[in-house]
């Protein structure tokens, strides 16, 4: 059994072992594929294993071995899942890999915007504090996050995660999901009027794409901080620009941005009150190495003819 991973450095640069795979058949792993070379890389392989590169119904046309495509992340739109219906070749993915991890990182985000740590440590680090006239100083507003209300757009796995941590900080928690019915769930309006800070955890849909824009937005508090580890297009960038500018927003931070890697003309660059990191939520070694043992298993299962975790059934 022919095994290919056309894009395999971001869930292992070197840290983790592909062993898992090498015992199911022969595999054959490259660090990234340009779009011109999918096809060919793909000739051969019955099973596939993409990330971030695509596969469209012409190319997955074209492999005539192809069998199984499995998808190293939980948003799968880089496949055309239908032409593989068509097929027969189940598609599936990591659902549940990064909970921890990404809920984490939430208040990784949170936490500098409320303390600016890195810049306070990097004043120090350069004489300022040695050469201060005061025991202490700080260049920003310190936030203190318990009894503040943090409203969770998408109240899945990350959003309840996320929102277990927000309670051991003191914080009031609501939440915005058509999918579920607590104590918690809010309309989206009322969670946009009673946020002091507004995480994004829903996936990426036609009816929530570009859902934070001038509109939504306006019917936030003024001041509001927002936080995006979910997908980079929920937020209609430039909006969110003018509303950092105005001071609507106090500030954003954002680990996923509306095409990656980040353009240069982005236009949440530039932004002093804008963090953006280049979507890391999800990569600490230890969730890595759960993404590439579910993958494992999902092939396993496929082998063993009871697939798993198929998202095009």
């Amino acid at each position: 059994m022919k095994i290919v991973i056309l894009d395999g450095y971001t869930l292992n640069p070197g840290d983790l072992s592909w062993d898992g795979f090498k015992a199911l058949g022969n595999l054959t792993v490259y660090e990234y594929t340009p779009p011109e070379r999918i096809e060919e890389r793909m000739k051969d392989a019955e099973i596939v294993f993409t990330n971030k590169t695509p596969l469209t119904a012409e190319t997955i046309r074209s492999a005539g071995k192809l069998r199984f495509i499995g998808v190293l992340a939980t948003g799968y739109n880089v496949v055309d899942t239908a032409a593989a219906r068509e097929r027969g070749i189940p598609v599936t993915n990591i659902p549940t890999y990064g909970t921890t991890a990404v809920a984490q990182y939430v208040f990784a985000l949170i936490l500098e915007i409320c303390h600016h740590v890195a810049h306070h440590n990097r004043q120090v680090q350069q004489g300022r504090w040695t050469n201060g006239r005061d025991f202490c100083f700080w260049d920003y507003p310190l936030i203190e996050l318990a009894g503040k209300t943090l409203g969770i757009i998408g109240y899945g796995r990350i959003g309840r995660a996320t929102a277990a941590i927000a309670k051991a900080f003191g914080l009031r928690v609501i939440a915005y999901d058509t999918r579920v019915d607590l104590p918690e769930i809010v309309t989206l309006d009322q969670l946009l009027a009673q946020s002091d800070i507004i995480s994004l955890h829903c996936p990426l849909l036609p009816g929530t794409q570009g859902m934070i824009n001038r509109a939504s937005i306006a019917k936030m508090k003024k001041g509001v901080i927002l936080v995006n580890t979910s997908r980079g297009p929920l937020i209609n960038e430039a909006d969110l620009r003018e509303a950092l500018l105005s001071g609507q927003v106090y500030a954003a931070a954002v680990d996923v941005v509306s095409q990656e890697p980040i353009q240069a003309d982005n236009p949440l660059l530039g932004l002093s009150n804008c963090l953006i990191t280049p979507h890391i939520a999800w990569a600490p070694k230890e969730s890595r190495q759960r993404l590439m043992d579910i993958a494992v298993g999902n092939l396993v299962a496929f082998v063993r003819g009871n697939a798993q975790n198929v998202v095009n059934p």
